[in-house]
């Protein structure tokens, strides 16, 4: 246990620019807290002490607002930095030195009893906001991009971004014309939405001007011919 703690420290020593000291990770980091939880937990629900595992994960949410539940199996190097609003399923698997960013979700798409989370290879990392919805795996040493909706398997070494997600670099190679884990140029799928919308009024005031003006002369037109 205290093995698996010097870990998790080094690990947010190594993650985390922003950090200075020990003391300042045992106080100050809710994903370092939830982590806690979370092995206590999980060492409950292996032993088949499953209603008190559930308790402690509460509580971990409680005090963090990160929601692990003690089913779900966590490797070696795992950091969640911010943290607040990350949810991971009980059938979820994660393997070593993956990163999450706050607003995460690993769900499940099935109310069956059976795996139906995400599996995580080995340096994943998970931008934020982003949800990975289903029981199929994200390859080793991939990353996903904030806000992007994955509902298939991502192959190892790839970026995905986009509702729903999409490959757009594989082992190294840009994929199409699409762009990588910059955040700042992730695709705007609302905004999108937004402008097409736009064009679309425009369009439609443009043809009722026509028509007003077709009217108006139709109406002009039978007045000169009234005075004749």
């Amino acid at each position: 246990m205290l093995r698996t703690l010097k870990q998790d420290i080094k690990t947010v020593f190594d993650r985390d620019p922003a950090v200075r000291s020990i003391p300042e990770i045992i106080f100050c980091y809710p994903g370092f807290h939830a982590l806690l939880f979370y092995r206590l937990a999980h060492a409950l629900w292996v032993r088949k002490c499953r209603l008190l595992a559930r308790f402690l994960s509460h509580l971990g949410r409680m005090f963090t607002g990160i929601e692990i539940h003690p089913g779900a199996r966590i490797g070696r190097g795992f950091f969640i930095d911010h943290g607040m609003g990350v949810v991971i399923g009980e059938t979820a698997e994660i393997g070593d030195d993956c990163t999450l960013y706050h607003g995460v979700t690993l769900g499940g798409t099935s109310w069956a009893k059976e795996k139906r989370h995400p599996t995580l290879g080995n340096n994943i990392v998970v931008g934020a906001g982003a949800k990975v919805l289903g029981p199929f795996k994200v390859g080793d040493n991939s990353k996903i991009g904030a806000n992007s909706v994955v509902v298939r398997e991502v192959p190892e070494n790839s970026t995905v971004v986009g509702i729903p997600g999409r490959v757009v670099y594989a082992n190294g190679e840009k994929v199409g014309s699409q762009i990588d884990l910059e955040h700042g140029q992730l695709p705007d799928p609302e905004g999108k939405a937004m402008s097409c919308m736009f064009d679309q009024l425009h369009a439609l005031e443009r043809r009722v001007k026509e028509l007003e003006g077709e009217r108006g002369a139709r109406c002009s037109g039978d007045r000169k011919q009234e005075v004749i």
